[in-house]
């Protein structure tokens, strides 16, 4: 109890706050990535909720298997109606119709698209773990989010993505792309 207490009082005293928004990463290393990063949010803003943020692409070394192209990645803030899991079947679709084949864990991909975060909430289900479960592992998404949200605070962990990134053990060069 006094422990959460003192965990408030310093949240309070750093001005730090929970995750308010809906995030999604966006990643492509298969043909155009640029335009599939573009056409992804065509659809996340006709078919899954308001587009209201974007970061900047990045460019990264590819996560797990590198033996394969580079990949573009963005975050986006979004606003929707529709519940977490749907948000999900929603975004899975997206990546079905812009023709993303499943090559494997850490493979190639036309188009990926993770739920980071649904707000400050914390879902558990058999199909979707949000907050995803390998943000502050990853440069790649780490720093779009402190592009955005630098100092909201991860729900689980209770550090703010300036913490997270700063504490990163990952190695891989990410670089931010011009417009």
């Amino acid at each position: 109890m006094v422990i959460c207490a003192i965990t408030k009082i310093k949240e309070i005293l750093l001005n730090v706050r929970l995750v308010q928004g809906i995030y999604v990463l966006l990643g492509s290393n298969l043909g155009d990535r640029r335009d599939n990063l573009q056409r992804a949010l065509h659809h996340i803003g006709t078919k899954a909720g308001r587009i209201l943020r974007t970061s900047a692409v990045y460019e990264s070394q590819p996560w797990g298997e590198p033996d394969q192209p580079d990949f573009y990645n963005q975050v986006v803030e979004i606003d929707t109606p529709l519940p977490a899991e749907a948000l999900l079947f929603a975004l899975q679709a997206i990546e079905k119709a812009m023709g993303k084949h499943k090559l494997g864990k850490w493979r190639e991909r036309l188009i990926d698209l993770d739920l980071l975060y649904y707000r400050n909430r914390i879902v558990r289900t058999g199909r979707l773990t949000v907050p995803h479960p390998e943000i502050q592992h990853r440069n790649f998404t780490l720093l779009p989010l402190c592009e955005l949200v630098p100092d909201e605070m991860h729900p689980l962990l209770r550090l703010t993505h300036r913490q997270l990134l700063a504490a990163s053990r990952d190695t891989l060069e990410v670089r931010v792309l011009p417009s």
